[in-house]
Parts: structure tokens; C-alpha cells; sequence
């Protein structure tokens, strides 16, 4: 059995070292720190070679290979091209597929959201946040 990346900070750190050295990615500021041997925190931002950046955070619970929240932005320049998070909507019955997680789109990007079905609490979200953004012909 593969011991998750979720379970300690040397692990999630290397996790995303591997990620963020993709041919196809340019530079990162993505460090990966804690102050508690419990829980740790990942954020900064992601350069793409196709001109795209993602600017990232996720709070991590080691004790329990979890993701306790995120919150992953897509640019273009300054211009926000769409978003995800984990902020609960139940009033909005189209998330509810994939509640809490999903995706604010244009047109209406503050309220138009779509469910997020490869996101998740309990799995590392990163490498289907950069295969989506590589994807992309911007």
C-alpha cells in the first residue's frame, strides 16, 4: 500500500516538489511549511509555460491525511479566469453532487458555480489542478 502524501510534511513536500518540476511549468513559489508537527500549509503560485498561473493554498491535517481547505485561483495576467473552493453552498442544490467543492466560472464568476467532482478533502488536488491548466490553449 502507497502511503498517502497527505501524511507528513516531508512527504507533501516532496509530493509537490515533483509536481511543480513539469516540463511544462515555468517557476513556482509554492512552499510547503507548518508550525505544528500536525498540520502544515501549502501556498504561493504556479507559472505555466502557456502564459496561465495558479495562485494556491491548502491547509493540511498530517494526523489524518486530510485536506482541511483550499482554495486554487487560475489567471491569465491579472484577469481571474475561473476558481475553486471549498466553502459550503447548500442552498444551491446543482453543487450538491460534489458539496462543498467547486467551481466559480464566467459569466458571473462570483456566483456562477459548477460542481468540482475531481476535487476532494482526502486526496491531493494538485496534479488534476495542473493537468487542467496544461490543457488549456490560451
Amino acid at each position: 500500500m502507497d502511503i498517502s502524501p497527505l501524511s507528513s510534511l516531508a512527504d507533501y513536500s516532496r509530493f509537490v516538489s515533483e509536481w511543480v518540476n513539469h516540463p511544462q511549468i515555468q517557476h513556482s513559489t509554492v512552499i510547503v511549511w507548518s508550525e505544528s508537527p500536525h498540520t502544515g500549509i501549502a501556498e504561493g503560485e504556479i507559472f505555466f509555460r502557456n502564459g496561465l498561473r495558479l495562485r494556491m493554498r491548502e491547509d493540511i491535517d498530517f494526523d489524518v491525511f486530510f485536506i482541511a481547505s483550499y482554495g486554487y485561483e487560475i489567471y491569465s495576467g491579472d484577469e481571474r479566469l475561473y476558481w475553486y473552493d471549498d466553502f459550503p453552498h447548500p442552498q444551491d442544490s446543482s453543487l450538491a453532487s460534489t458539496f462543498p467543492h467547486h467551481k466559480h466560472v464566467p459569466p458571473d464568476i462570483r456566483r456562477h458555480r459548477i460542481p468540482a467532482p475531481g476535487l476532494s478533502f482526502s486526496q491531493p488536488n494538485l496534479p488534476g489542478i495542473i493537468e487542467e491548466i496544461l490543457a488549456i490553449k490560451y
